[in-house]
């Protein structure tokens, strides 16, 4: 059976997660994360791609970016697999890959969803009971919305950027919205889009999806099954 096309498409943000061989883990020292957001920053540089959130679990990665250009998010991918994955090898004498295959992805309607799948990626480590705050966890982007630290690579959505004139009327905004817990059926639907493939949001953004899709693979009939279950 062919495999699912993976969509991307300029503009438009994709909420991206890759995990380690065998649910491994994929980082082992704490540099070992600097080497991977050094190498995630040189290639959101080369290929014009945005990084709006993040987390780096022990054994996955969850990436919220915005392309350019179609290629965009791949190459991006790509790029950052064979540089981290060889500097991995070679300080630590190992061999082989780090990472499980091809990794997820689903494009977000940003109006509706971009918030929703941010506050998902930074709770990750809440919901892994590794701490009880976001703003424990070092390798995550609530460092800089809720607390407002720098972190180089970072670029804040316009939707990030309209909780308030000032960045500290940001993050306390920002803050604020972790006081109430997702809602499971958000959750849901965060998770199943995340893993068939889906695109996160209403009918219109998916039938637009859709539409991209044939114009560019060309072989999808309606009703083809890009909405979540």
């Amino acid at each position: 059976m062919p495999r699912k096309p993976r969509v991307y498409a300029p503009g438009i943000t994709s909420h991206i997660v890759q995990r380690g061989h065998n649910r491994s883990a994929c980082f082992f020292y704490e540099d070992d994360f600097k080497i991977y957001i050094n190498a995630l920053a040189s290639a959101l540089i080369q290929y014009d791609v945005k990084l709006h959130a993040f987390v780096l679990m022990t054994n996955h990665v969850h990436l919220l970016m915005t392309p350019a250009t179609t290629e965009g998010i791949s190459r991006v991918m790509q790029s950052v697999g064979r540089t981290y994955v060889s500097t991995i090898n070679r300080l630590y004498q190992r061999t082989g890959t780090l990472w499980e295959g091809r990794h997820k992805a689903c494009l977000i309607d940003s109006e509706s969803y971009f918030m929703a799948c941010q506050r998902y990626i930074e709770l990750n480590p809440v919901r892994a009971n590794m701490v009880e705050h976001p703003s424990e966890y070092t390798w995550s982007s609530y460092q800089y919305h809720g607390a407002g630290r720098k972190i180089a690579c970072l670029t804040p959505h316009p939707i990030y950027q309209a909780l308030g004139p000032t960045p500290e009327q940001r993050q306390l905004m920002y803050r604020e919205l972790f006081n109430t817990a997702l809602p499971p059926e958000q959750l849901h639907t965060i998770r199943n889009c995340l893993k068939h493939n889906y695109p996160l949001g209403n009918d219109k953004f998916r039938a637009e999806i859709e539409a991209h899709l044939n114009v560019r693979f060309g072989h999808l009939k309606p009703g083809h099954p890009i909405k979540p279950e």
